[in-house]
């Protein structure tokens, strides 16, 4: 319990900083332009602790789910041909833009958002964001230089007694090679009584039947030398596997100190022959499992690693919304939460807590594991402020690029400057945008505590 607690907690005061070093970035480029900061904060709702220092008040919100800072003149005065024709959305936005201009003081001249140039309200917006992409490539350099990454070995970590149907319902019994199963037909792998028709135990594997044992060293396969480089040596003993449906193959492993001969016939297996594609090929199977050892990378491998994670981010960012449905019926009607699909920070903090109270692995692993949900948060953070939405960082980055090109457009055509783009226009947006994040955000809270995703 201790150790979840600490692992809550540790995630808990990572989020923090990660939200605080993002608005820092807002913050540090505000000032560099001369533009008045008058808040700081970090978290939303009831202020836990605030100070003043200077013209700025920093503090700390009760909700660590984001953070803010509040730069005057965020929203320009009304154009000077705005209609003025009385309408509900007139309304709203002059009463939005009215509240913004309340904190403009007759000193701050030129220090507001909105006269600065459009390039330095984009360095102030995209500050943010790129500081959470430093924070994210510096926790991925430490995981792989200092930690390393697991690779498979070619020393056997486990050695399945039996073969199993895909998604046998003994699966996760104490010896689901003792339970009987329907060996074949649609109903394969489900539980039955033992006696009856198509019902029995389940296959004894091929490395089971040929003696291999977990703690084995596969040094050669018949006769050839395996490779004990991590990763290569693995690759070459699947290859050799797969290849071999139904004919025999002669492992040469190294158990004690010494050497020995095993020869081991693998059994065809249906697999799919890509990740993306639904046709599917017959592979020879074996049954063996590698000992990963964590393998520290050079810090070369860090641009592949994060772009191949910025990959996957993408995917998954573009995924939520078909994957709505489905964590609502599991937050309120009790189905199966899918691993796959989005969590919150409650959920993310959950299992924080989990990994550092897990006995299999060790506190190296605990902590690199930790890192990678550190890095793994800071990315998403990037990618979705910089979504080109208002109020996201990536709105205000698109309205100043847009100011600047309807201005160079003005100017080829010979007209004036019209000026600061109206980002009072785009409120309406904004509130259905926020109320949407906010909705989702409960949605996901609800399911991180009713129907929670597990390391299990």
């Amino acid at each position: 319990m201790l150790l979840t607690v600490l692992g809550i907690v540790a995630f808990a005061i990572g989020l923090l900083f990660s939200i605080g070093f993002h608005e820092f970035g807002h913050f540090f480029w505000a000032r560099k332009f001369g533009m008045r900061v008058p808040q700081f904060m970090v978290g939303f709702g009831p202020t836990v602790f605030s100070r003043r220092r200077g013209e700025t008040e920093y503090g700390i919100k009760a909700i660590p789910l984001g953070g803010y800072i509040r730069i005057v003149g965020m929203i320009p005065p009304a154009e000077e041909n705005e209609s003025k024709r009385a309408t509900r959305m007139r309304s709203f936005i002059a009463e939005v833009r009215g509240q913004a201009l309340d904190d403009v003081l007759p000193t701050d001249g030129d220090r507001v958002f909105y006269k600065k140039p459009w390039w330095q309200r984009v360095i102030v917006m995209f500050a943010g964001p790129l500081n959470n992409l430093v924070l994210a490539v510096l926790f991925f350099t430490i995981v792989l230089t200092a930690f390393g990454v697991p690779e498979p070995s070619t020393t056997l970590d486990r050695v399945p007694g039996c073969v199993l149907p895909a998604g046998a319902a003994t699966a996760t019994a104490e010896d689901p090679c003792a339970e009987p199963i329907v060996l074949s037909g649609a109903d394969a792998g489900q539980a039955c009584e033992e006696g009856t028709p198509n019902c029995g135990l389940p296959e004894p594997s091929p490395a089971a039947k040929a003696g291999l044992r977990p703690g084995d060293t596969i040094v050669a396969i018949d006769g050839e030398p395996v490779s004990q480089e991590t990763e290569v040596g693995w690759a070459q003993i699947q290859r050799t596997i797969q290849q071999s449906p139904d004919e025999p193959v002669v492992f040469t492993i190294e158990r004690d100190g010494d050497e020995r001969d095993l020869t081991v016939t693998p059994i065809e297996n249906t697999v799919y022959a890509s990740a993306e594609g639904t046709e599917t090929k017959v592979v020879g199977y074996v049954g063996i499992g590698p000992t990963q050892p964590y393998v520290q990378q050079s810090v070369t491998e860090v641009p592949a690693f994060l772009g191949n994670y910025v990959v996957q981010a993408v995917d998954r960012l573009t995924e939520i919304p078909q994957k709505i449905p489905a964590l609502f019926r599991a937050a309120f009607l009790g189905e199966e939460r899918d691993p796959q699909g989005p969590i919150g920070v409650v959920g993310v903090g959950r299992i924080s807590g989990e990994i550092f109270a897990l006995d299999q692995i060790t506190t190296t692993e605990k902590i690199s594991t930790f890192f990678q949900l550190l890095a793994g948060v800071n990315l998403v953070l990037f990618l979705f402020n910089l979504l080109p939405i208002y109020p996201l960082d990536g709105g205000h980055v698109a309205g100043a690029l847009y100011e600047k090109a309807r201005s160079s457009v003005a100017r080829l055509r010979g007209k004036p400057d019209p000026g600061p783009f109206d980002i009072a226009r785009l409120m309406p947006v904004a509130y259905v945008v926020a109320g949407l994040f906010l909705a989702l955000s409960a949605l996901l809270f609800v399911a991180d505590i009713v129907n929670p995703i597990t390391l299990g």
